[in-house]
């Protein structure tokens, strides 16, 4: 298993948001992490990256205990975090964006192959390479924060609410990109209020509701359950 998470206690200050959860992502899946805002989505994924820590239980990547690791540190082990609403540099050049993305590394000839592969993906980063972040749309800006994370090259790629914001067109566009990394063999964890998007393209799905996992399983089977397609799908129970 490439990730597990055991038990993770952790919040903020006297609030627990995350309430004893416990997930596994294997090698080469997409996984995908649904529920309405506050469920401790998020908080997950920074306690993985080592942004919040835990209060109890172990997280384990690659068999290794990564809780109490500094967020440099992960990403020195092979995981990557996509943030919830970019975050990119907004006075920084797309490419100086980019490179920032590759900090940890010093294989010169890697890193501008690796350049190479995200302008493939994203043309548009290309024709704007010079220009400033924060002068982007929401879309490009999420296709840059996408590929900056890639460009430290993860075993693991956590994806937190990629398509928040983005027109309709443009997240299906984000969602074949995140199809594409997968199967040029990065591990995707992928956190997302679009569920049905999200369910299409995952192998596996965990449900969570404040702060508890309350249903997992094999995301077509997850996609098909009453209680999921009534409360994310916009069905009827």
């Amino acid at each position: 298993m490439l990730l597990e998470l055991q038990n993770i206690v952790a919040g903020y200050g006297s609030i627990m948001a995350l309430k004893g959860i416990s997930l596994s992502v294997p090698e080469g899946s997409i996984v995908s992490l649904i529920g309405a805002n506050g469920a401790g989505k998020s908080t997950t994924m920074k306690t993985i990256m080592g942004l919040v820590s835990p209060r109890d239980g172990e997280i384990r990547f690659k068999g290794e205990p990564l809780a109490g690791t500094k967020p440099y540190q992960v990403v020195h082990e092979g995981i990557s975090l996509v943030p919830e609403g970019r975050q990119i540099l907004q006075n920084m050049s797309v490419e100086e964006n980019l490179y920032l993305g590759a900090y940890q590394r010093s294989d010169k000839e890697g890193i501008a192959a690796d350049l190479k592969k995200v302008y493939d993906r994203f043309p548009r980063l290309e024709e704007r390479k010079k220009q400033f972040g924060g002068t982007l749309s929401g879309g490009e800006q999420q296709m840059l924060a996408i590929g900056r994370a890639v460009m430290a090259r993860p075993e693991l790629l956590l994806l937190d609410e990629p398509s928040m914001g983005l027109a309709p067109i443009v997240v299906q566009e984000i969602f074949d990109v995140i199809k594409d990394i997968n199967g040029s063999g990065t591990t995707i964890l992928l956190v997302e209020q679009n569920a049905k998007k999200a369910l299409q393209i995952a192998d596996y799905a965990y449900v969570m509701e404040t702060g508890h996992i309350v249903l997992q399983g094999k995301a077509s089977e997850v996609a098909a359950n009453p209680q999921v397609t009534a409360a994310y799908l916009g069905g009827k129970k």
